[in-house]
């Protein structure tokens, strides 16, 4: 059996796109955004439909398989993630890092870098912002001095697992016991991360992750790791189901269990079962792996060929990344040269500043502001539904864009 025929198939893997020439098979490079459905994933959704119901209060058969499902969900997450105490169900990465924002203890000392995703940059009120590091020695020279400084009380350091913009690996575990070793908690965003590498949460106090990247486009993430803030915090949302006893006058007894504090009303049941199929799925790794790193030097080699486009990278080219690649072409805006591999090839980039805006002016060396139509660059990620013939085609319609311009 080739290791293709064991990789993971994907809905609408083939689907045909219009171009100014006709119509061609779609040539998908935009995983790190939004990435396709697993067909397991539209499997596993399909079998839950027809018994589709309440959770955890209805006495109906129909409700008791629907909880049933929800709950075994949730376990299937916690064994993809490595067995966290807590795995709270939210709508994405953005939703659950706002959540952690919401439950710290005050006052917690946050330290937090520029070279995150907006997602994890932005939730944090009054957060030690540390500049984009040179190095992954830097990184952790500098976090380190960060933490010593901060007051004394709870702190947590807040680092991506893989850059949303270069694809490039953090020094995750090394950050993590360098938190540890200043009595701190580290959360880690690995929504570019889990799609790519397995991942072991278990030296982690918090991780969060999107279905939607994780081919399970249905609505879920989750913030996964330790319980006590969690249970200690007021719930996110309040309502039903996060409350265990409401008194008249509005008094309030909170659910104790932190996943049912931070679940309030009517989850969503469908994209829980959607993310556990995903994790399920997403376990050949001995193959996987291989095959993505196959594709992305195939990718970066073509793009090297190109004397107008210019590749970019925090840590140099040599740093180990996950398949995500980000570029500019000289002369040409993001978005002329997205546009043009549309319309012309059928092929399907990001432009702009990923939700990432301080580290993509830093790579492309451009001063602070954040107009939309400056400093911006083109992003190409591959993912489960990437093959040669895509990557060929991308480097050609660049060729051909470069030449003619």
């Amino acid at each position: 059996m080739s290791v293709l025929t064991r990789i993971p198939k994907l809905v609408g893997a083939d689907v045909p796109v219009p171009v100014t020439t006709g119509v061609v098979p779609y040539a998908n490079f935009d995983y790190a955004a939004s990435a396709p459905c697993l067909e397991s994933v539209r499997e596993a959704v399909t079998r839950a439909l027809p018994y589709y119901s309440s959770v955890h209060r209805g006495a109906g058969y129909a409700s008791q398989v629907t909880t049933r499902a929800y709950e075994e969900a949730r376990e299937s997450v916690r064994s993809f993630l490595g067995g966290p105490q807590a795995v709270v169900f939210t709508r994405n990465t953005t939703d659950s890092f706002n959540l952690l924002a919401r439950a710290l203890p005050a006052p917690t000392s946050v330290v937090v870098f520029e070279s995150e995703h907006h997602a994890t940059q932005l939730p944090w009120r009054d957060a030690v912002r540390l500049p984009v590091p040179a190095s992954p020695i830097e990184a952790l020279r500098s976090a380190g001095e960060a933490l010593r400084a901060c007051p004394q009380g709870p702190r947590l350091l807040v680092v991506t697992a893989a850059s949303n913009v270069t694809g490039e690996l953090w020094p995750v575990q090394e950050l993590a016991d360098l938190a540890h070793r200043h009595g701190a908690r580290i959360a880690v965003d690995a929504a570019q991360l889990a799609p790519h590498r397995p991942l072991d949460a278990r030296d982690l106090d918090y991780v969060a992750l999107s279905g939607h990247k994780l081919y399970a486009p249905f609505g879920a993430g989750v913030l996964a790791g330790r319980a006590d803030w969690l249970r200690a915090a007021a719930p996110y949302l309040k309502g039903g189901g996060a409350s265990r006893n409401v008194g008249s006058g509005g008094r309030v007894e909170w659910a104790a269990d932190a996943e049912q504090r931070h679940e309030a009303g009517t989850p969503n049941v469908l994209g829980a079962i959607a993310l556990a199929a995903a994790c399920e799925t997403l376990t050949g790794w001995e193959d996987l792996i291989p095959e993505e790193e196959r594709l992305l030097g195939r990718l970066r080699e073509g793009l090297a060929g190109l004397p107008a486009v210019r590749e970019l990278s925090l840590w140099g080219p040599e740093h180990p990344r996950v398949g995500i690649v980000s570029f500019t072409v000289a002369g040409h805006s993001a978005r002329s040269v997205a546009e043009y591999l549309s319309a012309e090839h059928g092929i399907g980039v990001r432009d702009g500043k990923f939700c990432a805006h301080p580290l993509v002016r830093h790579l492309l060396g451009g001063a602070d502001g954040c107009e939309e139509a400056e400093g911006t660059a083109v992003r190409a990620s591959i993912g489960l539904g990437t093959t040669d013939e895509h990557i060929d085609r991308l480097i050609a319609a660049l060729r051909t864009f470069t030449d003619a311009t």
